[in-house]
């Protein structure tokens, strides 16, 4: 029991600590794709610290929901870090599955689009219906993505898919699993606020979405919703990078195998950033209304991958 604490404890320290080098690795990537310096990559943790020293100001016009978002968004993050499949394949709230997972990403979202409307500004309210919108169309490929695995892996247990995988390589030579990953991919962009969806380095009203509903927050409350918004980051590019790609995951709490598989997921991860930063100095944001058309694509590869399993026997 207590090995099982310290790797849950481990685990949400990884995620935690590892998610502001993630954005700041990604930002320093895309300026020096472009031909620029950039910030550092450790920048993201100073700015946090600043953050967090500064007093926050709030409107008198907000209510308890604009106050409490921040810390049910970290909340939120620091539990599905918990059941991500991430140090081991079968984490501490292993047993929690994919709905529970998919549900804290929704309550995140939905208490973030609240703080926004309470603050009574026209960003956030524009924010938070754009993001709603754009939730209402993403989970549901969440859920026919990694549904699409489960049928292949014959159990809907994150750890038991991430087993199966690991076990039977050959099952992801599929062009069901490709399709899974593509809209599975696509959604990871629209979730975090990534191009071509969204773009989180500018304060335009007619882009953006996550950045017009926290621009009321100041001082510690910003650095929460910042650092939960990282950690999400974090959390879905595990889940890319371990559900669809298992190799390398540990099936016991050994010491020795856990530092392998956490350096295997490290090099894992870094390709994924690559990629991910080579992709977002090479688009342009998407119009609006262009959006859902992009996600409308992504339930559509997924609902294939769905398919394929029935088709492709």
């Amino acid at each position: 029991m207590t090995a099982e604490v310290v790797l849950a404890v481990l685990q949400v320290l990884v995620v935690a600590a590892g998610a502001p080098l993630l954005v700041g690795a990604l930002r320093t990537l895309q300026a020096r794709l472009v031909g620029r310096r950039g910030p550092r990559v450790l920048q993201p943790y100073a700015d946090l610290a600043k953050l967090l020293r500064k007093e926050a100001v709030v409107s008198t016009t907000t209510s308890w929901v604009f106050r409490a978002t921040p810390y049910v968004l970290f909340s939120t993050m620091v539990v599905a870090a918990l059941i991500v499949p991430l140090l081991l394949a079968r984490p501490a709230l292993d047993f929690a599955g994919l709905v529970l997972l998919v549900y804290l990403f929704v309550l995140g979202t939905f208490f973030l689009a609240l703080a926004g409307l309470d603050a009574g500004s026209a960003f956030g309210g524009m924010g938070s219906s754009r993001a709603v919108a754009v939730a209402a169309l993403a989970e549901p490929t969440i859920m026919v993505a990694i549904l699409a695995l489960a049928l292949r892996a014959g159990t809907t247990n994150l750890g038991g898919i991430v087993e199966r995988f690991a076990r039977e390589p050959l099952l992801a030579a599929n062009p069901g699993h490709l399709l899974a990953f593509s809209a599975f991919f696509i959604v990871m962009l629209a979730e975090t606020g990534r191009l071509p969806v969204d773009n989180p380095a500018t304060h335009l009203e007619l882009t953006m979405i996550h950045e017009a509903m926290v621009l009321e927050y100041s001082g510690h409350y910003l650095a929460l919703v910042e650092w939960a918004a990282s950690m999400k980051l974090f959390l879905f590019m595990t889940l890319l990078v371990n559900l669809f790609l298992p190799w390398g995951m540990p099936a016991t709490a050994a010491p020795l195998a856990i530092l392998v598989g956490l350096l295997v997921f490290a090099a894992k991860l870094a390709v994924l950033t690559v990629a991910l930063a080579v992709l977002e100095t090479s688009v342009a944001k998407l119009r609006l209304f262009r959006v859902p058309e992009l996600l409308a694509g992504s339930f559509a590869l997924a609902l294939l991958s769905v398919l394929s399993v029935f088709l492709l026997q």
